[in-house]
């Protein structure tokens, strides 16, 4: 397969990129989004000089705004107590109402549809409640079988609490024989095979080894043309990708946001439900902080929900683990998914290109050259033994390069563009080849 790099927000061709230093730090110059960079903290070496810091699809850095939200909260707790519920800055009955606008631009959903709540395996487990109902012979889950473990826990309960056969009520797809992404044709055709004894389609947007990036449209469509549910673990697609899941029709989708949405380690994570289920909800976990905001407090004993996606909510948000949160999502306002979206693609095609030019044996892409079927992620596999990949990812950090590694042979980079220079992309090249 040839492998190209598209047009950038440069206005460049593929023809014109060069894998140099010279060239990527002219396209640093002329970054239109360089600016946010200095809105987060780069870790340092010893001598003080920033790394190369590869590894957003993990835990994002942190914004600089971050320390002076929590310390207000922090100011707002010493001096009015239980009062700054509703008389604080940002009054903590409220809070979680300031996530609405920026999580539904970035889940490309309507307000209402989105919530910040939970952590991500947990607001599965709680989608799974509302959204795998086997009924009669439609009980089974299609699901990828290189899924991030979590997921793979998650649905092997749920089944076996529904005195179900996790042999026989779990459908795994797989990529071809040698060969490291799915097909979407294999998608489809799995899909349509189960029919009518599939009840749910849960699968990631953005794979987390691999870093292909599923065509969810397609994929939801297939499978409400069987009557199946269709999901989607978005844990390294928020804020990665454009989303689009009101469009599309999702049924639900889950998100963790310390990854490329900067939340912080252990962030609060965030569900989508599609409106058409807000009326006529199925059945789901309850709550007293998923009631009604006008009747809450009358402490009566009836569930009387919330409208939209809160009333999926069971308990009032933790205000200092949300407020990193907010600062990041600050960013991604101003800076546009479009934009973001572009120049994560340059950053990947530049690796690309310059890996096939100054490391052509040593190194093998896994993640697909399609711009559409790709994030800010590269994923490289490394010839030799699982030893050799160890030893040579070992290498990486004494010289200022900040990646992870995936078992057998794969380095992960995830240039995220909000704080990720060409030249942190260029930095990783030197000290593969």
């Amino acid at each position: 397969m040839t492998r190209t790099l598209p047009d950038t927000i440069f206005g460049l061709a593929a023809s014109d990129i060069e894998p140099t230093l010279e060239f990527a730090r002219w396209c640093d110059a002329h970054d239109p989004l360089a600016q946010h960079r200095d809105a987060f903290e780069i870790p340092c070496d010893a001598t003080g000089k920033p790394l190369a810091y590869l590894v957003g699809n993990s835990l994002g850095l942190m914004a600089k705004a971050t320390r002076a939200r929590i310390a207000e909260e922090l100011d707002d707790w010493s001096k009015l107590g239980a009062e700054g519920h509703v008389h604080g800055k940002r009054p903590w009955i409220w809070y979680h109402e300031q996530f609405r606008a920026g999580l539904a631009a970035l889940a490309g959903a309507k307000e209402s549809e989105v919530v910040a709540m939970n952590t991500l395996t947990a607001n599965l487990h709680f989608m799974l409640v509302s959204f795998y109902r086997p009924q009669g012979t439609r009980r089974k889950i299609l699901v990828e079988r290189g899924v991030f473990p979590s997921d793979r826990f998650a649905v092997r309960s749920f089944v076996a609490a529904h005195g179900g056969s996790v042999e026989s009520d779990i459908v795994e797809i797989a990529p071809r024989e040698g060969e490291e992404c799915l097909r979407m044709t294999d998608i489809e055709a799995a899909i349509a095979r189960e029919g009518a004894s599939l009840a749910l389609v849960l699968l990631s947007g953005v794979q987390y080894y691999t870093g292909q990036v599923l065509d969810m449209a397609r994929i939801t469509t297939a499978a409400h043309a069987v009557g199946a549910k269709c999901g989607w673990d978005l844990a390294h697609a928020m804020g990665n990708v454009e989303l689009h899941l009101h469009d599309w029709g999702a049924d639900f989708a889950c998100w963790c946001s310390y990854k490329y949405l900067n939340g912080g380690p252990g962030a609060v994570a965030g569900a989508f439900i599609h409106e058409r289920h807000h009326a006529n909800p199925p059945p789901r976990l309850e709550g007293w902080w998923g009631t009604n905001q006008a009747t809450r407090f009358a402490m009566g004993p009836n569930f009387d929900p919330a409208p939209g996606a809160d009333a999926w909510q069971v308990s009032n948000p933790p205000i200092l683990s949300l407020a990193p949160l907010l600062a990041s999502l600050e960013q991604f306002q101003t800076a546009g998914m479009a934009r973001l979206v572009a120049k994560a693609r340059a950053m990947t095609g530049f690796i690309e290109i310059a890996l096939r030019a100054k490391a052509p044996s040593r190194v093998r892409i896994i993640t697909p050259s399609a711009t559409s079927e790709r994030g800010c992620q590269v994923s490289i596999e490394i010839e030799g033994t699982t030893t050799d990949a160890k030893a040579k990812y070992d290498s990486l950090l004494p010289r200022g390069v900040v990646c992870d590694f995936r078992h057998p042979r794969v380095i992960r980079a995830a240039p995220a563009p909000l704080y990720t220079r060409f030249e942190d992309c260029w930095r990783l090249v030197e000290a593969l080849a």
